[in-house]
């Protein structure tokens, strides 16, 4: 893939944003379009085509049920609030 000035104001225009140095710019996306198509150069014959964790299991714990005082916590920043709820303004007649 060529990056040229063309291309740069198409992703300049794209992203919304002004790209002071364009040159500058051009020169760091093509090292990095290098650096991508080096990858195509691995060989990946003998890898599978992709990882998956169907096979695996999850390692699972006890549901052990736990008293906790988060609901009491953020009720008591609450302007309002009653029998664990928040209380708010009416806004739908």
């Amino acid at each position: 893939m060529r990056i040229n000035e063309e291309l740069i104001k198409k992703l300049e225009n794209l992203a919304m944003v002004e790209i002071n140095n364009k040159e500058e710019m051009a020169k760091n996306l093509s090292e990095i379009v290098e650096f991508v198509e080096l990858l195509n150069e691995i060989d990946t014959s003998n890898i599978d085509a992709a990882f998956r964790t169907i096979d695996a299991t999850t390692p699972l714990r006890e549901d052990i049920p736990q008293k906790s005082e988060v609901i009491e916590d953020v009720l008591k920043n609450a302007p309002k609030s009653k029998d664990g709820y928040f209380i708010v303004p009416k806004i739908i007649e």
